[in-house]
């Protein structure tokens, strides 16, 4: 990993900025943002430097995330393919309001899923997954240290998937979309878990921009 200085901290008020298990939330924070928690798009204080994390994409070829997408409008989420509400109902969110931007918009932009249960979630499994979203997402795995230490570098917290009594193996994840800027490749803003596919209609085409949404 390379090294990156953040510029984040805590937020007092954490309420809107937590972990989820998609059936869960501890009240952990993740970043500073500007006005009200309660906005589905928020604005960061303090940019952040995109994760630095080199992974295998659906394809199973290594994807050096920091490269691949300099220079574009980039919206990374991480969550895991088995999830029963939480990520696909996100990604779902984003491929609609995708579908309604320019062709030039949607070639330009990057949409990436970076698992947080890589056991299950091969590059075949992403793939599959993806393919009934949006075939043009970006699915990595890899290392789940390389992983959860990419998504802290962001804030973002993971923790290990947990087999359940039943069987059920749930994966512990932020449920942010982390929303970074083409002018200068960082992320200020965080969709949150309640943001819907008519929010990020109305944001995307601000933030691709680099403008504030």
């Amino acid at each position: 990993m390379r090294r990156r200085t953040l510029l984040a901290s805590a937020l007092a008020a954490a309420a809107a900025l937590s972990l989820a298990a998609c059936d869960n939330d501890d009240g952990k924070p993740t970043a500073d943002v500007s006005g009200a928690t309660s906005k589905p798009i928020v604005t960061l204080d303090s940019p952040m430097e995109k994760p630095d994390l080199v992974l295998t994409d659906s394809a199973g070829k290594i994807y050096d995330l920091l490269e691949k997408t300099k220079g574009h409008p980039t919206l990374i989420y991480f969550g895991y393919t088995n999830c029963p509400d939480v990520c696909p109902l996100t990604m779902a969110n984003l491929a609609v309001a995708v579908k309604e931007l320019p062709k030039a918009e949607q070639d330009d932009l990057r949409v990436v899923f970076v698992t947080s249960d890589p056991e299950r979630d091969t590059p075949a499994a992403l793939k599959k997954w993806l393919g009934g979203i949006n075939k043009n997402f970006i699915g990595l795995t890899g290392k789940f240290d390389t992983i959860q230490a990419g998504a802290r570098s962001v804030n973002i917290g993971i923790e290990k998937p947990v087999k359940k009594k039943n069987g059920d193996v749930v994966s512990t994840h932020g449920a942010q979309v982390l929303l970074s800027s083409p002018k200068d490749d960082k992320v200020h803003w965080m969709g949150m878990q309640e943001a819907t596919s008519d929010n990020y209609t109305k944001a995307l085409p601000k933030i691709i921009k680099g403008q504030n949404p």
